[in-house]
């Protein structure tokens, strides 16, 4: 946008630049010199999948306990409006071997339909605590998914 900026000593002196718009603090909008920034890139496509969110969940959780911030499962349950058996649910997800949680985080976007691994699927594999026998589980459950 170009714009008249001055006007001196009578005479008329006009001078033009270049200015844009740009969001200040609290939403205030500002006038800015120079050209516009680009726009921000588009965002990837797809959605995080149901699994990794909860495997968030789960780890925002327990830091949350072991900080002190909260006092017990019990607590969560009622911060979240949940039950204690799904708080329990959730945070089984932790007893999954590490390499397993960090493939759940870092799952590909679901550009459409459904989650092809769901939590109910890793339900049985939290359950074992031999971390070789979740990894051929996890194995298992990821074929049909690629």
């Amino acid at each position: 946008m170009n714009m008249v900026v001055a006007e001196e000593l009578g005479g008329r002196i006009t001078t033009r630049s270049t200015i844009h718009f740009a969001r200040a603090r609290r939403g205030r909008k500002e006038l800015r010199r120079g050209e516009a920034p680009p726009p921000p890139a588009p965002p990837a496509y797809g959605r995080v999948p149901r699994i990794a969110r909860l495997m968030a969940l789960a780890i925002r959780m327990q830091t949350l306990v072991g900080a002190g911030e909260v006092s017990d499962y019990a607590e969560l349950a009622r911060l979240g409006h949940v039950t204690r058996a799904r708080v329990t649910q959730i945070m089984n997800l932790l007893c999954l071997a590490p390499d397993i949680q960090e493939d759940i985080l870092f799952l590909p976007p679901i550009e459409s339909g459904r989650d092809p691994i769901r939590e109910l699927q890793l339900r049985p594999i939290t359950m074992v605590p031999d971390w070789r026998k979740q990894r051929r589980m996890w194995r298992e459950i990821l074929k049909p998914a690629r």
